[in-house]
């Protein structure tokens, strides 16, 4: 198999992480005979720095010529403690996402047995965990129309727009995964005050009798909010409009007992991207010392969802679990004095593959 994939790897720590699972896709592929090449481009802070553009055309034309995308970070503080900045990096993350038309994020959320005592949850509530978000990413108030300030500079505001079709098309997808695992899935909104979450809710009960195999919850998301740390074991296939997904997957990263352990997917009709839900981690950039097992996933879900090789991303998973339990991980959820390095977890999970 003949593969091309994009590389973006982006700011903060996304380099050296997107480098590591590099080395393991270029192990996968000489292990099982295949046959990567890879096209780099700049985004985020990153490319501003150098195109003044944090998503230039050349970048979007680099993702669209590639079979998928491996993506790691976007952000930079010089743009995060500038409230006037003209032009932001998570624009180019956004752009990205609307241009590709990848309007379904995927994020699992799982546990892995030697790291359950490093979840801040109690034992018996995490143990076992297994469930999937599907968050829409394309709609919603992060881009809806108007927004901005008044002329006084008094008043903000931001516009939260969704379309039955931008709702039933995510929908979809969370019925069919849930078709797959456990047969439940849970519509997360807040319809008693919001007019969307109506249309959410609405548009979910007219597509349910298509699955009639799955059973269907809805759930206000501050119940959600609540039930992910007193029961996470009790959801199996969650979906959600933009804002409540962004918040919610973020909370749920850290059940596993590092946000650096989760991966993720961002799915449309061509191109499919793949990336660590963690963000820039700017603090650590530079430093050798981010975990990259989140993006070494990441990659694990490329192979699988954009090709189909599941043996590969098998293959993958198993080495992960393999480091953990080895104890080759780095500071993050390593054990006091035991930490690797960034590289040398990247070096150590191609050798053993």
């Amino acid at each position: 198999m003949k593969i091309t994939i994009a590389l973006l790897p982006g700011d903060g720590i996304g380099p050296e992480v997107v480098a590591q699972a590099v080395k393991v896709v270029d192990a996968v592929a000489k292990k099982f005979g295949h046959e990567i090449s890879y096209q780099e481009a700049l985004v985020g802070a990153a490319a501003i720095d150098v195109h003044g553009d944090p998503y230039p055309e050349e970048t979007h034309r680099i993702c669209q010529a590639a079979d998928a995308v491996l993506f790691g970070a976007i952000g930079d503080p010089k743009y995060d403690n500038n409230p006037k900045a003209k032009v932001r990096p998570e624009e180019g993350l956004l752009r990205m996402r609307k241009s590709l038309g990848l309007f379904a994020n995927v994020r699992p959320t799982f546990t892995f047995p030697s790291l359950i005592h490093k979840s801040p949850l109690k034992l018996e509530r995490v143990e076992g965990t297994d469930f999937v978000f599907f968050r829409e990413l394309t709609s919603g108030i992060y881009f809806g129309e108007p927004r901005g300030r008044n002329e006084q500079g008094t008043k903000a505001f931001d516009t939260n727009v969704y379309t039955k079709e931008e709702i039933a098309r995510l929908a979809r997808m969370g019925f069919e995964a849930a078709q797959k695992r456990r047969k439940h899935l849970t519509c997360v909104d807040k319809a008693n005050v919001l007019a969307t979450s109506r249309l959410w809710r609405e548009t979910v009960q007219e597509l349910a009798p298509e699955y009639p195999d799955v059973e269907v919850a809805y759930e206000f998301v501050d119940a959600v909010a609540m039930r992910l740390i007193q029961w996470p074991k009790a959801y199996d296939v969650l979906i959600t409009e933009n804002l409540f997904g962004d918040i919610l997957t973020d909370e749920a990263s850290v059940i596993s007992g590092s946000m650096g352990l989760m991966p993720s997917a961002s799915l449309g009709a061509e191109v499919k991207l793949f990336e660590p839900i963690h963000g820039s981690y700017p603090q650590a950039a530079g430093k050798n010392i981010a975990n990259p097992l989140a993006t070494v996933l990441s990659a694990a879900m490329l192979l699988e969802y954009a090709f189909g090789a599941m043996e590969e991303a098998e293959a993958i998973k198993a080495v992960v679990n393999k480091s953990l339990e080895a104890g080759v991980v780095t500071e993050d959820i390593a054990d006091q004095g035991q930490a690797h390095s960034t590289s040398a977890v990247g070096d150590w999970l191609a050798a053993n593959l």
